[in-house]
């Protein structure tokens, strides 16, 4: 698999687009991973008012999208390991059960009882560690993830929280397990579990040039549309 090098520092929507583009020119596995500044991402069908604690977002800064995959809300911050796995497989269950593999064997080789859930969830010790979403374009396969590192737990309760008004007036709230950092359990910083894991995964490295980028760039004007994230 190979490892693409995407620059640093970008919003997290931009990473997405990333994907999609990686997506519509893929013709090999590629493993990406980035890190983000406080961000709340949720799933493409969700109602934001309902997943999202949107006052205190805006009021601490956290920034609000949706993304384009299924699945649950999610709280991305400097503690949190972004992740995906970009395939020309069309047959997306069989790349998402190969990256859930992919992911829980490498915990298990640092030791941790890492085991996939039928909900798409990666447990250590029967606590979440790890949530994905798969998306399928006709091009290929687009698997992301998250992994809790040292995440602030208390701003991602707080972000993703909605209140019980919010709940009873918008729609129904994403059931959301227990979660857990693995810098609990091992002694791995941010960096020692980004580089382990890509060297596990991957064996040869690629950097996105300057006309990727730029096209990379535009995919993301579709995911800061106010009406896309609002979900109109």
């Amino acid at each position: 698999m190979t490892y693409i090098q995407a620059p640093r520092n970008k919003r997290l929507v931009w990473y997405l687009a990333m994907e999609e583009y990686l997506a519509q020119q893929v013709q090999e596995n590629m493993f990406v991973t980035w890190i983000v500044k406080p961000t709340v991402i949720f799933g493409r069908h969700q109602v934001m008012e309902a997943e999202v604690n949107v006052d205190y977002c805006r009021a601490n800064g956290i920034a609000m999208y949706r993304r384009k995959s299924g699945g649950g809300c999610v709280y991305a911050d400097e503690g949190n390991l972004m992740m995906s796995m970009i395939s020309p497989n069309k047959h997306s269950d069989d790349v998402f059960q190969q990256f859930l593999n992919c992911v829980s064997n490498v915990l298990r080789d640092w030791g941790l009882f890492a085991v996939k859930t039928e909900h798409n969830d990666i447990l250590v010790d029967g606590m979440k560690v790890s949530g994905n979403a798969c998306y399928a374009l006709s091009t290929g396969t687009i698997v992301h993830g998250t992994l809790l590192v040292d995440v602030d737990f208390e701003m991602l309760q707080q972000a993703i929280t909605p209140s019980v008004e919010k709940l009873a007036k918008h729609g129904v709230k994403s059931v959301r397990q227990r979660v857990a950092n693995i810098a609990e359990k091992i002694e791995y910083t941010m960096s020692d579990v980004e580089q382990k894991i890509t060297n596990a995964l991957c064996t040869r490295t690629r950097t996105l040039n300057d006309k990727e980028i730029e096209q990379i760039n535009a995919i993301e004007q579709t995911y800061l549309n106010p009406i896309f994230i609002q979900g109109k």
